[in-house]
């Protein structure tokens, strides 16, 4: 399979939900994808931690149904951030089994850049055949 690579920019809205655990937080996702991806994403978002302090983490399911360099369809991002002392990581992996339409079998992971509040992407993925 060949690897591709995909450029552009997010936006996001967070919504606060309900609590589901104690001392935990809950937001429905919301983004707007540009680039070499256009499209929408909704998903979940789970946190804890305390993020003024410098220090948390989330979780959170994304499905994102458009455009990715020229190929129709969708699929599911599952997304772990942490924030600790000042340092920050974000991976983003794309769920296995989730790509439908022309992203049918798709795998990748997602590189992300905020650059002055800017949701900068690049996108390593690869499709079967």
């Amino acid at each position: 399979m060949t690897t591709h690579t995909a450029h552009g920019t997010f936006e996001v809205r967070l919504t606060p939900g309900d609590e589901l655990v104690e001392r935990t937080g809950r937001f429905d996702l919301g983004k707007t994808w540009t680039g070499d991806l256009c499209g929408v994403g909704h998903g979940v978002m789970l946190s804890a931690g305390n993020p003024e302090a410098g220090a948390a983490a989330y979780v959170a399911v994304e499905t994102v149904e458009g455009m990715l360099d020229g190929r129709a369809g969708g699929f599911a991002f599952v997304q772990l951030g942490t924030m600790d002392g000042g340092a920050s990581e974000q991976t983003y992996v794309v769920a296995p089994g989730t790509g439908h339409g022309e992203l049918a079998g798709i795998s990748g992971v997602l590189a992300l850049d905020v650059v002055e509040g800017e949701h900068r992407y690049t996108i390593s993925y690869r499709l079967p055949g």
